[in-house]
């Protein structure tokens, strides 16, 4: 009852170290998003198997448990790091939203784009204490909860309305694409969630350097018939 979308592509280095999964079991539908730390064969081996790991414990036991298990699975094999970003959705209830990073999620209402995670980032934390946006900008790489140092008080959860369609993002899209430019692709496509994944993504464009991260999108849109425009 609940319709997925993903879609990503490697950016301007040698490996996508991005990776997606969604896993249903009976009524639920979950889905994860990795972006692995780092730019090597080990790092987008170890998202790929994060994201599946994630996806999978989520949709059985819930998100913080999916990440953490995530936790584990970097700690034992000493595999590197990455931050992600979990989902667990049930026709006609609430979706439910876990993070630790800088990964997103965001909830549309057929018109308004809602962004419902905050970045687990030094440059966040300056920005919500007055430190002026060019100077906070700066330290936006620096990730303050990595997925290897996660735990129970460190993964933050959100609930989005069940009339939402949501979409998850890496920081390949919504750090190379503006907000409002999010807002209009979303609305236009939410009819359609792999045009829209996919619209997502090819979005992001390289920077004035020639560079471009890597970029994944998810998306969950609600069962037919349960929107309410408001």
């Amino acid at each position: 009852m609940i319709t997925t979308a993903l879609a990503t592509r490697r950016g301007s280095r040698a490996f996508n170290c991005d990776a997606a999964s969604v896993h249903t079991c009976d009524n639920a539908t979950a889905a994860a998003l990795i972006d692995g730390i780092g730019n090597d064969e080990n790092t987008a081996t170890t998202a790929r198997l994060l994201a599946e790991t994630v996806a999978r414990v989520t949709a059985h036991r819930g998100g913080l448990a999916g990440l953490l298990s995530g936790t584990q699975l970097l700690q034992v094999d000493h595999a590197g790091d990455a931050v992600g970003v979990a989902a667990l959705a049930h026709p006609g209830s609430p979706t439910w939203v876990w993070w630790s990073g800088d990964c997103r999620a965001y909830g549309l209402n057929g018109h308004r784009l809602r962004r419902y995670t905050s970045d687990h980032t030094v440059g966040e934390q300056l920005r919500r204490n007055g430190t002026p946006l060019d100077i906070a900008a700066d330290h936006d790489n620096w990730i303050q909860t990595p997925l290897s140092e996660a735990a129970v008080a460190t993964v933050y959860d959100v609930e989005v309305p069940a009339d939402e369609l949501v979409v998850l993002t890496s920081d390949g899209v919504h750090d190379y694409v503006a907000h409002e430019e999010l807002e209009e692709m979303t609305a236009a496509l939410q009819g359609s969630p792999q045009d829209l994944a996919q619209a997502l993504i090819d979005a992001a464009l390289p920077d004035e350097d020639g560079y471009r991260d890597d970029a994944t999108a998810v998306v969950l849109a609600p069962a037919a018939g349960s929107g309410v425009e408001r």
